[in-house]
């Protein structure tokens, strides 16, 4: 069993202790409307300006790959630092057992900053959308590799109705397919392969090529908005393996609009200083 499997398995229980209940779109709009106003996720990200990239900076502790990441973690601290370094969005682990995260640390995050905020976790069942709602997440991670087609076209449906952004997440050529027939408006490329955890940032330009060879042309950050709310242009997102200024320049060359950073950026001292130069 590799570690996305025990990850999966591990999800499973955790969501076996959830209230049973059937969620629908209008129970996940009644509980945005319940738990306050939602930051516009896409919209943060469209905002970089010409020639820039956007950064979701991810507040994160540790992983089944690095163990401890970061000893001296708080992740309010951390947030107002990404915040105040210029990053677009935030990311926050919730996953406890493999990435020592807490959805606590969504609350927590929420309430001290005003950045729109993605709950990262490994989401199989619509009761954790509704907990990401009722934690104070904005947006929500959808992982291909784990859900079913039916799974992934209502999760998406639900959440996107409901008024959450959602990033759909792609570690391959058959994922990116499966992702691209429910036209999210946000694709992920994880250059990190989830099953053995090596990281390769060709991933991303591979799989930026493919969409392009398919007509599906990437919308860039400083696109106008009609482009970016056009089906056929998701927003390329790359993610992992991103340490350098190189590295970024690499990504936006093959189309990626954002990335997604957290261990590069959390394992450095001085966080204002390593986002300026990533993003420039």
């Amino acid at each position: 069993m590799n570690i996305l499997d025990k990850i999966v398995e591990e999800k499973k229980r955790e969501v076996a202790k959830l209230p049973a209940r059937i969620i629908a779109a209008g129970d996940l709009r009644d509980a945005m409307l319940e738990h306050g106003e939602r930051r516009d996720f896409l919209a943060a990200l469209r905002k970089s300006k010409r020639g820039e990239i956007a950064l979701i900076a991810e507040v994160k502790k540790a992983s089944p790959s690095a163990g401890v990441i970061c000893k001296d973690f708080d992740p309010v601290r951390i947030a107002k630092e990404y915040e105040a370094a210029g990053a677009s969005c935030l990311s926050v682990l919730t996953d406890e057992k493999f990435f020592q995260g807490s959805l606590d640390h969504l609350r927590q995050i929420r309430a001290a900053v005003k950045l729109p905020l993605l709950r990262k976790d490994f989401i199989i069942d619509e009761r954790q959308i509704l907990e990401a709602i009722e934690w104070g997440a904005d947006a929500i991670l959808l992982i291909v590799a784990i859900l079913t087609d039916e799974q992934l076209a209502k999760f998406h449906s639900l959440a996107s109705e409901a008024g959450l952004a959602v990033l759909v997440e792609v570690h391959d050529e058959e994922e990116l397919e499966r992702a691209l027939k429910i036209s999210p408006a946000l694709i992920g490329v994880n250059n990190r392969n989830l099953k053995t955890f090596k990281v390769d940032l060709a991933t991303t330009e591979r799989l930026a090529a493919k969409m392009e060879d398919g007509g599906w042309k990437m919308a860039k950050t400083s696109a106008p908005s009609s482009i970016l709310n056009s089906p056929s242009s998701p927003l390329l997102v790359a993610e992992s393996g991103i340490h350098n200024r190189a590295d970024v320049e690499r990504l936006k060359k093959c189309g990626a609009g954002v990335i997604l950073v957290g261990e590069s950026l959390v394992k450095q001292g001085d966080i204002k200083t390593k986002v300026r130069e990533l993003i420039g």
